[in-house]
């Protein structure tokens, strides 16, 4: 009987034949994963996305053509493709850790469909392949059940997300890819019109202004998942361009939003990873910030900032008498470093990934004593009032701890040590299992840019302030620092330390928006040339409205318990931005330049980097096998 995967070169896969098929005769395709030669027999199992089979081609016994079938296969290569017909039979010695393993394949006919040169790392779970080969040939990878398994949870999101909104009236629409530049946020990738000489479009870093446009164009609930793209420093969780599942509602307030998207994420765990959430906590950014000193904090742990500016001042230790806070977090359990690993703490945390500017530690060792690296300053008796601080927080000071002591200006101090906690949370094993979530809600609207000398939108400059505080953002100056109080009515769904979601109710009318653009820094002329078709479609009756947008990749990451978005999409980036495989970017001709009017003008730097780059050829190219040598058993049987 046909199964649901039946083609013409196979009538069932290879992950599916179980005892009730014991009898049958099959048809499988599939990619050589290993033969052996047994003597008396040879064995093949065979691979494809469903699983492996294991196929027999008996030798003693055998006529003429099942001779010729065993010497066949014991020609047959790593990931040759092969087509094989046979008997299902019982196995005698089972293979507890397949899924077919009760059963095996006696084979009748063998058919090798294609040849394959030797892989230059193993098509295995575990594989011997650096990440840059793997990436050079990442449909080798692809077919590996690390990367094959996170494509298909991949998968399996995004249609859990179309069934979830398509229920509930959401209409997925598709927005422009080619879209206009805009000055705030991260850098755009841009693209010359050849149509229009000295012009460009950029690429979408979010479909933003269409999807607020098409709420009033009264489609009321729309949704997309949709290709973004970022010109931006790249690391585990960043990609320059990554997918978005961005979503938009009107007639809404705040807790419309919540409770809906909260609704479709405890649907896709629940679904995904067997895991019932229960009702996400809220938390006010204010007091994230106080508590953890980061606006994404992972709940799976304690850790949570101790305010010890009152006890620590006045003892003449400059760090601390100067400083506007003086904050530490309690690190359980490792009072038994050594002075050397303490020292390598000290590094880590004025290092550009927490960017402190100092730590100070407190040893409480087991039998009760302290230690300090600031011992010339303090006694005993500071020491006990700072453990007693501590023990006023969840999972306290215990005698086996160290106390960990940032001080400086307090935004800045608390987001050091907002990354020092997440940091040592990793590196004790708080961060390895379980999932907690919660919203944090109300940002502050407006954050001050030493650089610009002006106030910056935090999330972006459409998101509304809160009815309560739309007086002071009216009525004050630009540079006024009491606009730093405005709260946004924006919102982020944070999950085990990951802001996965994030988004706002959206300001609807355009006195505001025009007020907004003001306090930002932009003219009226220049508001207008890069907004003026969002402000004048806020006077032909536009609802109020807001959403969300989910980072994808990001979400799926924390689904498959990895580290980097880089396995759940099928062709990434690397660090550099570059992809590997296809070896791209790359110059283009002459002839392309001339066409769209443009002269390439590059730093003496970049000029050097290029003329030395490699001219070898991507993987596929030439002989086929990427600098690889062929298979010694390429030919076909």
């Amino acid at each position: 009987m046909a199964t649901a995967t039946a083609t013409a070169n196979r009538t069932h896969n290879c992950g599916e034949l179980r005892l009730e098929n014991v009898g049958q005769h099959v048809t499988l395709s599939g990619w050589v994963q290993q033969s052996r030669d047994m003597n008396h027999f040879s064995f093949v199992d065979m691979r494809d996305r469903y699983g492996i089979t294991q196929v027999i081609f008996p030798k003693d016994g055998a006529d003429e053509a099942g001779l010729k079938r065993y010497e066949a296969s014991n020609r047959l290569g790593r990931e040759f493709v092969v087509k094989i017909t046979g008997k299902v039979v019982e196995r005698s010695n089972k293979n507890k850790n397949r899924a077919t393993g009760d059963i095996e394949v006696v084979a009748d006919s063998l058919e090798v469909l294609n040849s394959s040169l030797t892989p230059p790392f193993k098509i295995e779970d575990e594989t011997d392949g650096l990440e840059d080969t793997r990436s050079r040939f990442r449909y080798l990878d692809i077919r590996r059940n690390p990367i094959k398994d996170a494509l298909l949870l991949r998968n399996k999101v995004t249609k859990l997300v179309r069934d979830y909104l398509g229920d509930r009236d959401f209409v997925e629409v598709e927005t422009p890819v080619l879209i206009k530049s805009t000055p705030e946020g991260a850098r755009d990738f841009v693209v010359p019109s050849r149509m229009n000489p000295g012009q460009f479009y950029a690429l979408p870093q979010s479909p933003q202004t269409f999807k607020q446009l098409l709420m009033v164009g009264g489609l009321d609930r729309y949704f997309q998942i949709v290709k973004c793209f970022r010109d931006e420093e790249l690391r585990a969780d960043r990609q320059p361009e990554f997918t978005q599942i961005d979503c938009e509602m009107s007639f809404v307030a705040q807790e419309d939003v919540l409770k809906q998207f909260e609704g479709m994420i405890r649907h896709i765990f629940k679904e995904i990873v067997g895991h019932e959430f229960p009702p996400f906590q809220r938390m006010e950014y204010s007091e994230a910030m106080e508590r953890f000193g980061i606006d994404k904090p992972d709940l799976r742990f304690d850790m949570e900032l101790v305010d010890l500016t009152e006890s620590a001042k006045g003892f003449n230790f400059k760090i601390f008498d100067e400083a506007e806070l003086v904050v530490g977090v309690c690190c359980k359990g490792i009072a038994d470093w050594s002075g050397k690993k303490l020292k390598e703490l000290e590094k880590r945390a004025t290092s550009d990934e927490v960017k402190a500017k100092a730590l100070v530690w407190l040893k409480y060792s087991k039998d009760g004593s302290f230690d300090c690296s600031a011992k010339k300053f303090f006694t005993e008796e500071q020491y006990k009032k700072w453990v007693e601080k501590a023990n006023a927080k969840p999972g306290g000071c215990e005698p086996g701890d160290v106390l960990c002591i940032f001080a400086g200006p307090t935004l800045k101090t608390r987001e050091a040590m907002g990354k020092f906690r997440h940091l040592m949370g990793t590196d004790l094993g708080l961060r390895s299992s379980g999932f907690r979530a919660l919203w944090v809600v109300n940002f502050p609207m407006l954050e001050w840019d030493e650089d610009e000398d002006r106030f910056m939108a935090m999330h972006h400059p459409f998101t509304s302030p809160w009815e309560e505080d739309l007086e002071k953002m009216t009525s004050l100056d630009q540079k006024d620092p009491r606009l730093a109080e405005v709260r946004a009515n924006a919102y982020d769904m944070v999950i085990n330390g990951v802001e996965v979601g994030g988004g706002s109710i959206r300001i609807h009318n355009r006195q505001l928006q025009e007020k907004v653009f003001k306090v930002l820094g932009f003219t009226e002329e220049e508001a207008r040339k890069q907004f003026g078709f969002l402000m004048g479609a806020f006077e032909y009756g536009a609802p109020p409205h807001g959403g969300l947008a989910f980072g994808l990749d990001r979400l799926c990451t924390i689904l498959g318990g990895k580290s980097t978005i880089r396995d759940f999409i099928a062709f990434p980036k690397n660090n550099m931005g570059r992809d590997m495989m296809i070896d791209t970017p790359s110059g283009i001709t002459q002839a392309q330049l001339e066409e769209l009017s443009i002269q390439v003008a590059l730093p003496k730097k970049d000029k050097d980097k290029n003329s030395s780059a490699s001219a070898s050829p991507a993987a596929g190219s030439g002989s086929g096998s990427g600098g690889y040598p062929p298979a010694a058993n390429a030919a076909s049987p």
